[in-house]
């Protein structure tokens, strides 16, 4: 039985890389990071600013949430080219938090304001957050078009190697 090629040996691996590196380090990107963490910390602490007066379960709620949008955003910031894959977590974060004061009971008018607005503001970073992650960076190919590039060899024209497994015939070794 053959063993598959590991991840670091996949043609693509430098252009996935590299089109990450980028995205993470657009001034769009940061700014959106940078919101991002702002509006989990002050998710997190919303309890207390607002004064939820024992409104127990909704204080953790924001609690949570808010210290767990704050660890993404520093993902994000950090390491974008590993976490980008999860960037659409923030939205449902925003739309958690939205919803949040109606799910745990806790709904009365000043919660309310505070969770909706935090949530529509959440939500819409973490929109531009995925779209920043999906969108096409210039100079890059398209994974459809990377065989008529003139420097990436067709896939026919580059020779079986014994540790990894014919894509063109899957039952030869």
């Amino acid at each position: 039985m053959m063993r598959p090629a590991s991840l670091e040996q996949h043609p693509d691996l430098m252009e996935m890389r590299a089109r990450y590196e980028r995205a993470g380090s657009s001034s769009v990107a940061q700014v959106i990071d940078g919101l991002v963490l702002l509006a989990g910390l002050y998710l997190a602490i919303s309890p207390w600013v607002v004064g939820f007066n024992g409104l127990s379960r909704l204080t953790v709620s924001n609690l949570i949430t808010g210290l767990a949008l704050a660890a993404l955003a520093v993902g994000f910031a950090s390491a974008y080219g590993r976490t980008y894959g999860i960037s659409w977590i923030v939205p449902i974060i925003g739309i958690w938090t939205i919803v949040a004061p109606w799910a745990t009971s806790s709904a009365t008018v000043g919660n309310i304001w505070n969770n909706v607005v935090t949530g529509v503001v959440i939500l819409l970073l973490g929109l531009g957050a995925v779209a920043v992650g999906s969108k096409r960076m210039p100079g890059m190919s398209h994974r459809g078009d990377m065989s008529h590039r003139g420097d990436m060899p067709h896939r026919s024209d580059v020779p079986n190697r014994p540790d990894m497994p014919n894509r063109d015939f899957p039952n030869r070794p």
